[in-house]
């Protein structure tokens, strides 16, 4: 297969297990040429890309960015902040005037859950999901299963835990059925009041305490608690959340066994995750970052039909 079974990517849930196989090869070769001197390459320098956030950003937007500049794709970037989104156009008619200038692709970042779909079924352009709400981050979901096959070779077979806000988490909405799909064994752990219900539907098992959660797993995703998304309050202080389920070294020590630890950023330093955690060498953090160039290059160029 050289091409993907979906004209855009909306969610992890949707793509195959070939679709996920065949971009994780794709971003292999672009990782190749990322090393190299000259790391620009002209396979998009037709192609116009708008980058619609909707909501702030600095990693995924500048990865974008960076992943189209990389590709040599002429690209528009817009943020809500000081558009006529501001006077109130809606979110179609903001889509149907860029396009007009002959767009042929959007990365688009919402605050809504669904925003990406419901674009999908009314403009003709492909749409990159770069996170809406509270449903799924496909791309990040993506560069950290493609971080964890780098550490481990392959997907199949590891235990994987995603610990913290699961309910609000996009990124565990793409995390969980991207390692579902590859064979991967998921847990999740954190406190009840941010696990969705229903979560075992997924495929998914929940550990309440995280030392026995940690024992189990091969590599652990951290999250942080999405305060913005929260219009009530699910853990009584950052301090007591950080004393049952935040993540550091004195408790990694405790554990005979070498953990390889994962976070999507921004770190909330000190609250589920400490620095000498965060800045160790069983981190993938910075790797996470690496990877996601590679990975959105890939995206781009297969769904600009260039495989």
């Amino acid at each position: 297969m050289s091409a993907l079974s979906q004209k855009h990517l909306l969610g992890l849930k949707y793509v195959t297990k070939q679709d996920i196989e065949l971009i994780f090869q794709t971003a292999d070769n672009f990782k190749d040429i990322l090393q190299r001197p000259i790391k620009k390459v002209p396979s998009l320098r037709d192609i116009t890309i708008a980058n619609l956030f909707f909501e702030d950003s600095t990693r995924t937007r500048i990865s974008f960015e960076l992943a189209e500049k990389r590709l040599s794709a002429d690209t528009i970037n817009f943020t809500a902040s000081g558009s006529s989104v501001k006077k109130g156009e809606t979110l179609l008619d903001t889509v149907r005037n860029i396009l007009a200038m002959k767009v042929d692709m959007i990365v688009m970042r919402h605050s809504s859950s669904g925003a990406a779909n419901f674009l999908s079924e009314n403009i003709s352009a492909n749409i990159v999901n770069a996170g809406d709400g509270t449903n799924e981050h496909p791309t990040q979901g993506l560069l950290d299963g493609y971080s964890v096959r780098e550490k481990f070779g392959e997907l199949k077979g590891l235990n994987y835990l995603i610990i913290g806000d699961i309910k609000h988490s996009r990124v565990a909405g793409s995390d969980i059925p991207l390692m579902a799909k590859m064979g991967a064994k998921v847990k999740v752990c954190g406190p009840p009041t941010l696990i969705p219900k229903h979560i075992e539907e997924l495929g998914v098992t929940y550990e309440p305490n995280l030392k026995k959660a940690l024992e189990w797993c091969d590599v652990a995703n951290v999250l942080r608690i999405q305060l913005e998304r929260m219009d009530i309050k699910f853990v009584p202080s950052l301090r007591e959340y950080s004393l049952f389920y935040g993540v550091n070294k004195v408790l990694l020590n405790s554990i005979n066994k070498d953990i390889s630890i994962m976070h999507p950023g921004p770190i909330n330093r000190g609250v589920e995750l400490n620095s000498d955690v965060a800045d160790s060498k069983q981190s993938l953090i910075l790797q996470q970052v690496e990877n996601g160039v590679a990975i959105r290059m890939a995206v781009l160029y297969l769904l600009a039909g260039r495989a």
